[in-house]
């Protein structure tokens, strides 16, 4: 008998992690990374607007956190890229809430209204492993 219950339970605690183990696969959070050069990369006054526009996708239902940032005064190095201004971090629990994203109304006023601010833009999206 007490074998069968070692058998039983040691059988659930496993299939109990190969749930696990598929939950974590199928749902893989997106990171959503943007960098911003300002047309004006002196203006403290641009890179404020542009930093209080961010601040408003915060809103959005299917953001998870959001990092906005400037440029750190780390060590320069071949390999950092000092030549943006102003950045942000989106996180999704999935693409689709990314794309949802990308088509909400908050997203789209903010690009409207602030992209006179910004020379160049670069995304990159990656999925967490």
């Amino acid at each position: 008998m007490l074998r069968r219950k070692f058998i039983g339970a040691t059988t659930a605690i496993g299939l109990a992690s190969l749930m696990g183990l598929k939950t974590k696969a199928a749902s893989q959070s997106v990171l959503h990374q943007v960098y911003f050069w300002l047309k004006n990369p002196d203006s403290e006054a641009d890179k404020k607007q542009l930093i209080s526009g961010l601040k408003t996708l915060e809103s959005i239902p299917t953001v998870r956190q959001i990092h906005i940032g400037t440029l750190a005064s780390t060590e320069k190095r071949e390999v950092v890229d000092t030549s943006w201004q102003v950045s942000e971090l989106l996180f999704f629990d999935n693409e689709s809430d990314q794309k949802i994203y990308q088509d909400h109304p908050i997203h789209l006023e903010f690009v409207k209204k602030h992209q006179y601010l910004w020379e160049k833009v670069r995304v990159f999206d990656s999925i967490t492993q």
